[in-house]
């Protein structure tokens, strides 16, 4: 049996932040309950409450439901339309394919003044001789019933000779509900058998069903005769399964929660057999080293590079309400991996990035993982160099144009040698000898004569000789 519980709620409350007590809507709908549970006292301010394609066999715990407008029940095993008093504001209610047969209770609806739509289609009790005339007179304040609208002369002549009309409509309610009693009993006794071994699968046996059962025989032995090598409790199983779909039987609450149960019972012998069967595991990086892009927990992602950081983010969509010790997170220089609750995350980055400085956030608002990782080698960019202005003097030419364009792009630089003086030593630059020599003599210079002299020198021996 499944029950409503506080986390089956919660998780349809992602529009309002997970917060129940305020919720104004909620679906509950296609998750086999079989009860109405704690929505009066979790959610009071609802106004929408959609129910549809459930088991719930009772309308219940909705009374304090004060402000709920919209009711919706369709697809479910209820037989009496009760305790929907207490819903003052109720508007629309909804019990399409149910299986009211107690018309007359719905006049429990008189105290919902503001109801003005009502559907009551696919249920027993819209075969009723006179069923349409007794609700609209039952109901004053409904304007629609069964999507059509009730017009002022219908609520009229629905007025007249209603007292005939009730007498009708009790007079087949008694023989519905007699004919529910002996249904129930035929399906007690079923379930009796059943728990017993009984060979009896199916209520309400009759002349129809031995041809049913005999033609399954017959095609179990040609089966058997064109597949010998199929084993026989395979054969078994689906002559079972055929007799259970095909055997005829009342369209009932019962029958309905029966096949339910059939079906709920196939799935769990399946999964079952899966679990049994070992399952390959799952493939992150090729035996050639290509690392695979694997999302198992099916989750919603973003992944976007930060140019002003240098980094590449991923924004992984996990689940607000989840511990953070579910994860676990791997960051390697080429890819992305977390584990959530298990299942395998991974992506592929667009860069090689550093996973000793990343770092991972989890979002205190939507519950949200955050991935930074700053890239492992900035982006290279390319600028173009100002060439440096010719000097004025150039003591050595170049070999050749493209070493005089390299030389005017790389700068000068002034080598240093601190173990020689900074200051040029002027009076060491040509050898001087001693005073008792003469004046110095220039290195690799010959000694001045005479026989050299141009044409027209004197030599006045007044001027003193040139140092």
């Amino acid at each position: 049996m499944v029950y409503i519980t506080e986390d089956m709620v919660r998780r349809r409350a992602e529009h309002n932040e997970c917060e129940i007590w305020s919720l104004e809507e909620v679906s509950l709908h296609q998750q086999d309950i079989e009860r109405i549970q704690h929505i009066d006292r979790w959610c009071r301010d609802l106004r929408i409450l959609y129910l549809q394609n459930n088991l719930i066999p009772r309308i219940e715990n909705l009374g304090r439901l004060k402000k709920l407008e919209y009711l919706n029940l369709a697809l479910n095993n209820i037989e009496v339309i009760e305790n929907l008093e207490g819903c003052e504001s109720l508007q629309k209610l909804d019990l399409t394919v149910n299986f009211v047969g107690r018309l007359s209770s719905v006049e429990s609806l008189r105290h919902n003044i503001h109801l003005t739509e009502l559907f009551l289609v696919g249920n027993p009790c819209t075969r009723f001789d006179g069923y349409r005339q007794y609700v609209v007179a039952s109901l004053p304040q409904l304007k629609w019933l069964d999507g059509t609208e009730v017009s002022q002369s219908e609520r009229i002549r629905a007025s007249q000779g209603l007292e005939e009309v009730k007498r009708q409509v009790w007079e087949q309610e008694d023989e519905y509900l007699m004919r529910r009693a002996r249904e129930k009993e035929e399906a007690q006794r079923k379930a009796a058998g059943e728990e017993e071994g009984n060979e009896e699968r199916r209520r309400g046996r009759d002349i129809n069903t031995a041809p049913v059962l005999e033609e399954n025989k017959e095609n179990q032995e040609v089966e058997e005769n064109m597949n010998p090598s199929r084993r026989s409790a395979d054969l078994d199983e689906e002559r079972r399964e055929r007799e259970f779909w095909h055997t005829p039987c009342a369209f009932t609450p019962e029958s309905r929660l029966e096949a339910h149960r059939h079906l709920e019972q196939k799935r769990k012998t399946q999964e079952k057999e899966e679990e049994k069967k070992p399952k390959a595991p799952r493939t992150l990086i090729t035996a050639d080293g290509r690392v695979m892009n694997v999302n198992e927990p099916k989750l919603d992602f973003c992944l976007t590079e930060d140019e002003d950081r240098g980094a590449v983010v991923l924004e992984l969509a996990v689940y607000r309400h989840m511990d953070t010790s579910l994860l676990d997170v791997d960051v390697q220089p080429t890819y992305a991996r977390v584990g959530v609750k298990g299942k395998i995350f991974q992506i592929v980055l667009p860069a090689e990035v550093k996973p000793d400085s990343s770092t991972a956030q989890r979002s205190q608002t939507t519950g949200h993982l955050l991935l930074t990782m700053p890239r492992a080698e900035g982006e290279i960019k390319v600028t173009k160099s100002v060439p440096r202005p010719p000097r004025a003097r150039q003591t050595r030419r170049s070999s050749s144009p493209e070493d005089n364009k390299r030389k005017d792009l790389v700068p000068e630089r002034l080598e240093v040698d601190a173990s020689k003086r900074t200051a040029v030593d002027l009076a060491n630059i040509a050898p001087r000898r001693s005073t008792k020599e003469g004046p110095a003599e220039t290195s690799g210079a010959a000694p001045p004569t005479t026989s050299g002299s141009s044409e027209g020198f004197v030599d006045d021996p007044d001027v003193p000789p040139l140092i």
